[in-house]
């Protein structure tokens, strides 16, 4: 006998069933359809035509995608450490004995709140005006001009933005995994004569190791996909050197005509992501069970 539903069962369903749907729709389907077109000449109107393996062929040539994807790895790995380093540094102090420690937490979170793109316009006015002033009227040279035309140092100010945007959450999971440690264990390194050095490698850190797991992964993922910052800071200048592999997609896939192309830029992207991804949890996951 078929065995009957109960309330919870029918809630349970009533809720998942909406959000698989819409999961489904918004998510999955346009990702399988993103699938689809990396296989066609598709330039987002009109017809197409499969190319087969082609687009994909052609990823490995194009000097343009080559370089967004040098852009992209070396601003991941900048600001993969800075970040973890900071919202580290920052969590400890936040985590220890100190007046309005909990009003502090939530200043500090602030930059988590605003839009990627509100904080770049923001910060692009101060790269743009406000320091090129300040730095004339201090006659400092590397201040006189804009860090976001140049070249070579425009990076740098991209990375400012997203590493003082990323802080805010990592930091707060940070603070959540300190405060996991029992107290009883920072006592009997006391009794053992272990300084606050000695303390933190031996004790605190081992015992956060999880949380810089999820940190690591988290960080290089979402600054992997930098895009906001991009748009709003420098839109891939000058001379292309700040273009992500996020901005690459969707600039050329959606106004140079390479819908199909850059669909298969996407889908190696992605799989490029879940990799590392991957190999992080894998490498970190080792570090835990040996610590």
């Amino acid at each position: 006998m078929k065995k009957k539903m109960t309330n919870r069962d029918k809630t349970f369903w009533a809720v998942m069933i909406p959000v698989l749907v819409l999961f489904f729709t918004f998510n999955t389907l346009p990702m399988i359809k993103g699938v689809v077109y990396s296989f066609t000449n598709y330039r987002g109107y009109g017809s197409y035509d499969y190319v087969g393996l082609r687009n994909y062929i052609d990823l490995f040539t194009d000097a343009r995608v080559g370089k967004s994807y040098l852009f992209t790895f070396k601003y991941a790995l900048a600001g993969t450490v800075l970040v973890n380093v900071i919202s580290l540094v920052m969590a400890l102090g936040l985590n220890s004995r100190i007046r309005f420690k909990s009003a502090l937490r939530g200043i500090y979170f602030v930059p988590n709140i605003l839009g990627g793109l509100v904080i770049g316009y923001i910060f692009s006015f101060i790269f743009t005006y406000i320091l090129p002033a300040a730095g004339s009227a201090l006659h400092i040279g590397f201040l006189q001009n804009s860090i976001l035309a140049s070249e070579r140092y425009a990076w740098v100010g991209v990375l400012i933005v997203g590493v003082w945007q990323a802080v805010a959450m990592n930091t707060i999971i940070y603070i959540s995994g300190l405060q996991t440690v029992p107290q009883d264990v920072y006592e009997a390194s006391m009794l053992d004569g272990a300084g606050k050095w000695k303390e933190f490698w031996q004790v605190t850190f081992p015992l956060v190791m999880p949380f810089v797991t999820i940190n690591l992964v988290l960080s290089t993922k979402n600054l992997l996909m930098v895009f906001d910052q991009i748009v709003s800071l420098t839109k891939g200048g000058p001379a292309q050197s700040t273009e992500s592999i996020s901005y690459l997609i969707y600039k050329n896939g959606m106004d140079g005509g390479q819908f199909g192309f850059q669909s298969a830029n996407a889908v190696i992207f992605f799989l490029v992501i879940v990799a590392i991804s991957i190999f992080q949890m894998t490498v970190m996951n080792k570090k835990e069970e040996q610590l």
